[in-house]
């Protein structure tokens, strides 16, 4: 493996790995409907302004997630709003593959 390989790879890797939180992922559906603040997140997430803006560094060291400062507070906004799309893909692979399986069986059976 090249050292740009690598590189590459462990920044998908760290990508995987910062939404691999069903808060965060969370998070990420909500910023994709639009800017929000933390305490819009905090009431949706269901956690404490401290964990919200825990996972909110989370998103945001990876470049997932971007903030605007306005004032006293700042609202935070996805980078790229194609991650929901992405998660629901390899979920639609992968229902499709057991619905294969499923009557790949089901043939074998008969």
């Amino acid at each position: 493996m090249t050292a740009k390989q690598r590189n590459r790879l462990e920044r998908r890797a760290g990508l995987l790995g910062a939404l691999a939180h069903p808060s965060r992922l969370l998070i990420i559906e909500l910023l994709e409907t639009g800017p929000r603040t933390v305490s819009d997140l905090t009431l949706a997430v269901g956690a404490d302004k401290t964990t919200v803006s825990k996972h909110l560094t989370v998103l945001k060291k990876v470049g997932l997630v971007r903030d605007k400062k306005r004032g006293t507070w700042s609202d935070y906004e996805l980078i790229c709003g194609c991650v929901s799309h992405f998660v629901d893909c390899i979920e639609t692979g992968m229902e499709t593959e057991a619905k294969v399986g499923e009557c790949a069986e089901g043939s074998l059976q008969s």
